[in-house]
Parts: structure tokens; sequence; C-alpha cells
């Protein structure tokens, strides 16, 4: 059995009794960047092995991870913060599962768009999720089929490109456009402004923007 355990996308309170009680049955637990993981299975007493599982090297462990699955072993995979597979490494690895008849659970738990978008005040009876743009070929081609959406949108960004993000956004679905902008969600100093998007520039144009930032974007009225 594969388990994709979702780890707290700040507060280390958001962790599931279902995921703790999991991290200490399997035997073997992938993660994303072993040091980030390391800290959490110490502060909830997990002593399960732990080896790295990342985009770097995800091609190569696939097969030997398998093998020791069809093998009986039970092993649980988990990203930096979130629900692996979801703009995250796990992809791979559940298409591999499947293709090898390995069953697979996804634990229920944290996923940042969730609360970005359920507190946006943005409709989100549908809503489309794009996870990150890309940085440089087909950046343009994705954020002009975005802005003809109907529906809510979602964007993952980074701090050092949330200003160009807003200002891209604003160029291909007008200054006007309602947006939220959420970061460092869970967490001491998190932040959650939803106004026009040329109201956001200015925001983050004065305010040095730091975290990392989901942009939840009006659709096409």
């Amino acid at each position: 059995m594969l388990y994709l355990v979702p780890t707290p996308i700040g507060n280390l309170e958001d962790i599931t009794l279902r995921a703790i009680k999991v991290l200490n049955e399997v035997d073997l637990i992938l993660a994303e960047d072993t040091r980030t993981s390391g800290v959490l299975l110490k502060h909830l007493n997990v002593k399960t092995d732990l080896k790295p599982y990342h985009a770097f090297n995800e091609h190569k462990v696939v097969e030997q991870v398998v093998a020791m699955l069809s093998q009986g072993s039970k092993i649980a995979l988990i990203s930096d913060a979130g629900t692996p597979g979801i703009s995250d490494p796990g992809f791979l690895l559940v298409r591999a599962c499947r293709q090898n008849h390995i069953p697979v659970t996804c634990l229920p738990g944290a996923v940042a768009f969730v609360p970005a978008l359920a507190a946006s005040g943005l409709p989100s009876d549908a809503f489309y999720f794009e996870g990150f743009l890309p940085h440089k070929k087909g950046r343009q081609t994705a954020l002009k089929r975005l802005s003809s959406l109907e529906c809510t949108f979602i964007l993952y960004e980074s701090p050092h490109r949330i200003v160009r993000c807003l200002e891209e956004l604003a160029t291909f679905c007008g200054p006007d456009r309602n947006a939220s902008v959420a970061r460092e969600i869970s967490k001491m100093f998190e932040e959650q402004l939803t106004a026009p998007l040329a109201e956001l520039i200015t925001h983050f144009q004065t305010h040095p923007p730091k975290g990392e930032f989901v942009v939840v974007v009006e659709g096409l009225s």
C-alpha cells in the first residue's frame, strides 16, 4: 500500500491523528526534503525510516519503490507541506502504482488553495486550479487562457515573482478584475487581501512580499 499523507502548510497542529498513525505504522517514509520533514517527524515523535523522494530523483527511484511495494512494504509519501501530487512530486509514483495494481490511499488533509479560496469571498461553486505558471515558455499562453475562464481560477506564486504575476494578470484580465492574495496560510503572519488587481499591485509594491502565495482570481463576467 502507498499512502499519500498531507502535512501541515504552516501550523504543525494541522496534522491529523490518522496521519500520525500512518506515519508511525508504515515501513518507510519518502520525503521531498528529509531535512524539512525531519523537523516535523521529530516534533511528532515519529521514528520511521526516512528517504528522499523529490523532483530531481523521482524518475530514478520509482521502479525501486514499486518493487518494495510489490513485495508487501507499506510506504508513505509526504511533501514539504500540503498534499503530495498537488504542485508537488507524487504523480509519477501514483501512476506507476496504479499500473502495477498496487493500492494507493490519499489521506484528507492540508492543501493551500482550499483555505485561500474559501476565505477569498470570490465564487467557489466552480473553480479552476492552475498551480504554478510556467516561468518562461508558455506563460503568456497560459495567462491568456486563464483570463477567458468564466469561473474563479487559482495560482501558486513565490514572493519574488508575485508583483510580476499580478501585473501580468492585470494586463490580461484588466486592472479592475477582483482577486484575492493569501500568504503564510495558517502561520503567525497569515494575511489575505481581496481587491481589484490594481490595488493588490500597489499594496505589494509598497509592502515587500514575504512567504508563499496563493492567488485567487475572479472569473470573466
